[in-house]
């Protein structure tokens, strides 16, 4: 009988599937697609979890062949993350006329990266104190207390792991290992790999042009190629989306959101907050913020449901230039950074709430300016290398609460939750690296206004 059922809830994605394809081939715009897929994903698991429970075998089988749409997207925009980020970033950089560039174009990056993630760790501060949460609140399971004990023994390895360590676990020891993302930080170290690549090409070039010229033709052909592979696996993202929305909701423990209902309500609140500020800072260089909203969408809509700062990449990439205007190279590397370094929403709110929530058991007043500080800067400084993969927002906690000296088993208390908003925080996480590249670009006068104020410029290489 499960056997039967299973077929009839794989036949049902396929069918809504070939909806999507119909609608591609009659040239629906592609954030129209996105947006059905979203839609259809949520009713399709809304009915397996009406229809079965949500730790049903059914359900747990059924969910194994959807991740063949919606992981299975999502491993291939992994597949391309790093061949993409190592020849855009290494094509823009050989068309820069001066290398100074280069440098004020990754200050103001990380620079808005790091104080927008210590502008999301106020509002974090903020919410907890309003919401009044504690961790006193929280009821601990057999499983939850289980993933606390494992993050207490995951401690021993973080908060041995000083500053300047983590600065140097960025710089490439071995750039081939790191093209295998062996590490949390490879994306940021092919990224540095790739620079260094690019300013060699500018030095070859003053000095040898003929070589350079060989190079660059090389350089110039492999990434028209990489952007074909990008364009043809972006087409796909109504389908990826369609299938892990099924899978989340499906698979979504409504009793465990229930009981944490006020911690997620709170978390989702601080979010939209910092979504608000990042629109409002959009709006104060100039910019209309609506514009900008309407254009990132359907990214973070992907962003949303696959819970992949990293994954996202490409997305990301795609529509600062297509859509926002942003100047090739900036919108490289923010995209790029912003998978590793600021990330508002698992580096700035979810550490600040949990260290808000924690501070009174330990005797300490969370509102104290010198906790505040100190957790701010802390915040500041962890920001950077947190992996830009779904997890990445537990390991953040782990340093700022190792950091201010608070217990770090809260964080295994809310993992009935975590997926929930670990889906909002990444959103928050790939706009904030979307609104560094946009007001990078904006700043080194590089943004082009025409393409940003086009409401048709939205959908250019992934709609057809």
């Amino acid at each position: 009988m499960n056997t039967l059922l299973i077929i009839v809830n794989i036949a049902i994605m396929f069918g809504l599937i070939s909806v999507l394809y119909y609608m591609q081939k009659q040239h629906v715009s592609f954030s129209k697609r996105v947006f059905t897929g979203l839609g259809l994903g949520i009713l399709l698991g809304i009915f397996l979890q009406i229809a079965y429970a949500a730790d049903s075998v059914v359900v747990n089988t059924t969910t194994d062949w959807y991740n063949i749409v919606g992981r299975g997207y999502v491993s291939l925009l992994m597949m391309i993350v790093i061949p993409l980020v190592m020849v855009s970033i290494i094509q823009a950089i050989m068309n820069l006329e001066k290398t100074v560039e280069l440098g004020k174009m990754s200050a103001w990056i990380i620079g808005i990266l790091v104080a927008t993630a210590m502008a999301a760790a106020i509002v974090g501060v903020g919410t907890a104190s309003i919401f009044d949460l504690n961790a006193d609140q929280i009821e601990a399971g057999q499983a939850e207390s289980a993933r606390g004990e494992a993050l207490e023994e995951t401690l021993g390895t973080v908060e041995d792991l000083t500053i300047p360590q983590q600065i140097l676990s960025f710089i490439p020891s071995n750039p081939f290992e790191d093209m295998t993302g062996a590490r949390s930080t490879s994306t940021i170290a092919v990224v540095i790999f790739s620079v260094i690549v690019g300013v060699a090409v500018l030095g070859v070039r003053r000095k040898q042009p003929e070589q350079a010229a060989r190079f660059i033709d090389w350089m110039n052909a492999v990434y028209a190629i990489v952007m074909r592979i990008v364009t043809l696996i972006l087409r796909l993202t109504p389908y990826g989306i369609l299938g892990l929305m099924a899978n989340t909701v499906a698979s979504t423990n409504v009793g465990g959101i229930i009981e944490l209902g006020k911690f997620v309500g709170a978390s989702y609140v601080a979010l939209l907050a910092m979504f608000i500020i990042h629109l409002v800072v959009v709006g104060l260089f100039g910019l209309n913020p609506f514009t900008f909203l309407r254009k990132v969408l359907p990214v973070l809509s992907f962003a949303f449901t696959s819970r992949s700062s990293a994954g996202t990449i490409p997305l990301n990439i795609q529509a600062q230039k297509n859509s926002l205007g942003v100047n090739e190279g900036i919108a490289n590397m923010s995209a790029s950074f912003g998978a590793t370094i600021g990330q508002n929403g698992c580096a700035g709110i979810y550490p600040a709430m949990l260290a808000v929530m924690i501070a009174p058991s330990q005797g300490i007043d969370p509102l104290a300016p010198g906790f505040l500080i100190q957790l701010v800067l802390i915040i500041g400084i962890s920001s950077f290398g947190v992996a830009g993969v779904g997890g990445g927002a537990t390991f953040a906690a782990l340093i700022v609460l190792s950091s201010m000296n608070l217990p770090v088993a809260l964080a295994g208390l809310l993992i009935s939750v975590e997926p929930l908003i670990d889906m909002g925080r990444t959103a928050l996480n790939v706009n904030g690296a979307m609104l560094s590249g946009t007001l990078t670009s904006k700043i080194m006068k590089k943004l082009n206004l025409q393409t940003y104020n086009n409401p048709a410029a939205i959908e250019k290489d992934t709609a057809a």
